[in-house]
């Protein structure tokens, strides 16, 4: 394999050379590519689909944790769903404050790997005594349990194969249910630019389930067509408004290091731009 061609979309996509293929396997779910790139380092792809990158990981992981988590302002217990790579538990377990991670991920064997041969993602954070890490299914995990969370965090791949059911109107109304007072959740819902139809199929979800519901954004190379919105369910309407300086105090008092993360681009990222907010039949002052 000298290069990996990215699959998609039809008709555009991206090419990685591969200059060291570590790891190929056909797990019990999907098809696990993991190879060395000059640019990118190394690269994770599920199902002809590039999950992450060494380079620009830190960008996509601290923007779908830090954001909910800092609007909370005291989350105890947070569920992670997916996230086999260990990017999000790893900037979820820089928050002190937070007592409890229940992890949930479909693919036991994508954990296993990415120990092995990211270990850059996760940095120990396998590891923190505060985890449960539970392999299952993440629909059937929220539609199950009887536990409740302050944040959740949906890691998902693409609505295809396995991740599909984490887009559906089940599994946000099993979300909602999962949360407390004041609870939040996030979920990665893919490139507007040429995925708008998720957004809005999304959008029509949430709305009526949570008081407070939106899109915040952030450009990620390897996540080709733009910038990624994530979908944001605040069982609080107050939790997306927080004034700057409120951010900046929790971040300050946090002590936590981030790379791309910051109170400024927290507040920026909800800003949308006007065909997003068209699709979503959202003003652009909400």
């Amino acid at each position: 394999m000298r290069d990996y061609l990215e699959t998609l979309y039809e008709g555009y996509g991206q090419r990685f050379a591969v200059d060291k293929l570590l790891h190929e396997v056909r797990t019990e779910h999907q098809h696990l590519v993991i190879f060395e790139n000059a640019r990118m380092g190394r690269v994770m792809a599920l199902d002809g689909v590039i999950q992450t990158t060494e380079a620009d990981e830190f960008i996509y992981h601290e923007m779908l944790t830090h954001v909910p988590l800092f609007a909370h302002g005291l989350p105890r217990r947070v569920l992670i769903i997916g996230g086999g790579d260990g990017g999000i538990l790893r900037e979820v377990a820089k928050h002190r404050e937070v007592e409890h991670i229940t992890m949930v991920e479909i693919d036991g064997t994508v954990v296993e790997m990415c120990k092995e041969f990211l270990p850059n993602h996760s940095q120990g954070a396998f590891d923190d005594p505060r985890l449960n890490l539970v392999i299952d299914d993440g629909m059937h995990f929220v539609a199950t349990t009887q536990d409740k969370f302050d944040v959740i965090i949906s890691d998902s791949t693409d609505p295809i194969g396995p991740g599909e059911v984490l887009f559906s109107e089940n599994f946000y109304q099993a979300c909602r249910r999962c949360l407390n007072d004041g609870g939040i959740l996030v979920t990665q819902n893919g490139t507007p630019f040429m995925q708008l139809g998720e957004v809005q199929t999304t959008a029509q979800r949430m709305n009526g389930l949570f008081p407070d519901w939106h899109f915040y954004q952030a450009a990620v190379p390897t996540y080709i067509g733009g910038a990624m919105t994530f979908a944001w369910g605040a069982c609080n309407v107050e939790s997306r408004k927080l004034p700057l300086e409120t951010l900046r105090q929790r971040y300050a008092g946090s002590s936590i290091v981030t790379r791309y993360y910051n109170p400024e681009i927290h507040v920026g990222a909800f800003a949308l731009p006007q065909y997003v907010l068209q699709a979503i039949r959202k003003p652009s002052n909400d």
